[in-house]
């Protein structure tokens, strides 16, 4: 069959930023919409209910890592013209803001509050797409919306599942200390990161590692493995049953006590390096 075409959602973030920007550069013809994910979705409280949240639970030893992985990223976006000009990466994909990189190849967007909802739907309807790939996207797919594509969905996931499902899995690995980095794509199912595995590799990382440079690190090796996936789906004309897996416990946003552990044991989440990258990302590589 063709290559299928794609309903890509996702969160632009200093994790996935420059591999998701490059994905949409080099699938540009095969993309028939993107779904851009609101991190300040008002049905959630936006960003002070979010910040409020995190504080509660985490403390506020958790706001550096959100402010490098999240905020500084969106806090810039609107400045990246000006980053790339001094920076001479006007043309390069990787350093351009993924709405404008869009545009500027004529995929259409939208803004997602509700990735269940009416908005979205209408999306569909409206550009056929044949499957839906998620990647570094915050929301959870229901059944009907997935059945929206004729093929369903499929997931890139930073983590070696059944290990470590949740929003920040590279914290997770790192507080683990057992050195099980990897990355995983998947069949998206109505339940988070449960979906059958379709291609995983693990990943060596150095000692040093901040939970926020794994996380950049594994969604670059995730790109890859999602264009081996999506070959096959090509070939195939289906996407693969995939391997079954147990649902292994949900481990969603640290609390206080790991934190504190984490900072015992010196398992950054984030630090200088991080940062520096967060403020460059309209630069090439």
């Amino acid at each position: 069959m063709p290559a299928p075409r794609l309903a890509l959602f996702a969160l632009e973030a200093l994790p996935n930023a420059r591999a998701v920007r490059r994905f949409v550069a080099d699938r540009a013809a095969q993309i028939a919409f993107v779904g851009l994910s609101n991190a300040e979705r008002p049905a959630t409280g936006g960003l002070t209910g979010q910040v409020r949240r995190h504080l509660v639970r985490s403390g506020a030893g958790f706001l550096p890592y959100l402010a490098v992985n999240f905020g500084l990223p969106d806090l810039l976006r609107p400045l990246a013209p000006l980053g790339q000009r001094l920076a001479g990466s006007l043309d390069a994909p990787e350093a351009t803001p993924l709405a404008v990189l869009c545009r500027r190849l004529g995929i259409p967007t939208l803004v997602v509050d509700d990735v269940n909802g009416p908005e979205v739907a209408r999306a569909f309807a409206a550009h056929a797409p044949d499957l839906i790939v998620a990647f570094h996207f915050d929301q959870i797919f229901s059944e009907p919306t997935l059945a929206r594509a004729p093929l369903g969905g499929i997931n890139v996931h930073p983590s070696l599942l059944p290990l470590h499902r949740g929003p920040v899995p590279t914290i997770h690995a790192l507080a683990d200390a057992t050195g099980e980095f990897g990355v995983t794509v998947h069949r998206l199912a109505a339940a988070i990161d449960a979906g059958a595995i379709l291609a995983q590799e693990a990943i060596a990382l150095p000692d040093d590692i901040t939970a926020t440079r794994a996380a950049v690190r594994l969604h670059a090796q995730g790109r890859i493995l999602l264009d081996r996936v999506l070959g096959q789906i090509a070939t195939e004309g289906t996407v693969p049953p995939g391997r079954s897996v147990p649902v292994l416990p949900y481990r969603g946003f640290p609390d206080r006590a790991l934190l504190a552990r984490m900072r015992r044991e010196g398992r950054r989440l984030t630090d200088a390096r991080d940062l520096r990258d967060a403020m460059t990302l309209s630069r090439k590589d």
